[in-house]
């Protein structure tokens, strides 16, 4: 409980939760506003309701910042909005047909024994209805911790046998296993000087331009500072951006396999960098193809 009106947390309504987290990430009224498409005078309503009904103060008005109440909320609300929109998917989850996958993954997390597995599965089941959906990182985690993917596949560089740093949805959400990996190269075009070159440090081209490519590689990712963008690319086609390395526009660190596929491109080894890719399950102890898939995965590691 907060404050003296004698109002739990469960109580509370979860729209004014979402406005309060809006507010508290943005630091802003009008910025929350914007986000969640709301009229400014909207948010200061829901949260001053809010306020009243946890009978404390949440936020300090000039600067915009979280009183020592609200960030005792803040680190509930997040929680509790999560697990309650994965017991909204999984009722939804119990109303579907069976014979439904739905597989969230970033761009760089499909390769062939994603594919051969997911065919494998397919071909147990011809009644089964598999979704793939592409997402960044972020956004795949926060899908499989709230139930709406059954399972996710994310990948990331890391240092070799470490696991990826994914961000944290709290007590009870997906856990995450290793299912792949292979080795980070800078990918160059092949007149490039560093063509040829049998490893680099990434240190070493703190002076070299790079492309920022967020949905897919970012480089701001990389464990080293000081690296700059000479273009940005918004897009989630891996095949566009190793396109964009071999024109010239820039450099990217890539997994060595989807370089060596391309014509245009030559990769150099990163000196202790590893691509990884892990897959990440909210139930894998349940039946149906979600958990078929899980093991198939698993056991290709």
């Amino acid at each position: 409980m907060i404050g003296t009106a004698g109002i739990s947390i469960a109580d509370v309504d979860p729209h004014l939760l979402r406005t309060f987290l809006a507010v508290a990430d943005t630091g802003s009224f009008s910025a929350a506003a914007e986000r969640l498409r709301y009229t400014q005078s909207a948010v200061s309503q829901q949260i001053a309701t809010l306020e009243a009904d946890l009978g404390t103060s949440l936020f300090t008005r000039r600067p915009v910042a979280p009183t020592p109440a609200g960030e005792r909320l803040r680190r509930h609300a997040a929680l509790i909005l999560v697990r309650l929109e994965a017991a909204r998917a999984d009722v939804a989850r119990a109303l579907a047909p069976p014979g439904r996958l739905v597989i969230g993954l970033t761009p760089l997390s499909w390769a062939a024994p994603v594919a051969t597995a997911i065919a494998t599965i397919r071909a147990e089941s011809a009644l089964l209805r598999t979704h793939v959906r592409v997402a960044d990182r972020d956004k795949i985690v926060e899908a499989v911790a709230v139930g709406e993917h059954d399972l996710g596949l994310v990948d990331g560089f890391t240092a070799p046998n470490d696991p990826l740093r994914l961000p944290e949805p709290g007590a009870g959400g997906p856990r995450a296993v290793g299912v792949a990996e292979s080795r980070a190269v800078v990918a160059v075009p092949r007149t490039h000087p560093l063509h040829g070159r049998s490893r680099v440090g990434l240190g070493d081209l703190a002076d070299a331009y790079w492309i920022d490519a967020p949905e897919i590689a970012p480089f701001t990712r990389l464990p080293v500072d000081g690296l700059r963008a000479s273009l940005r690319y918004d897009g989630c086609d891996a095949t566009v951006l190793a396109g964009l390395v071999a024109a010239g526009h820039g450099l990217a660190v890539l997994p060595e396999p989807m370089v060596a596929a391309h014509d245009g491109l030559t990769g150099v080894p990163v000196d202790r960098l590893v691509h990884r890719v892990e897959l990440l399950s909210l139930r894998a102890d349940e039946d149906g193809p979600a958990a078929r898939l899980s093991a198939l995965l698993s056991a290709g590691t």
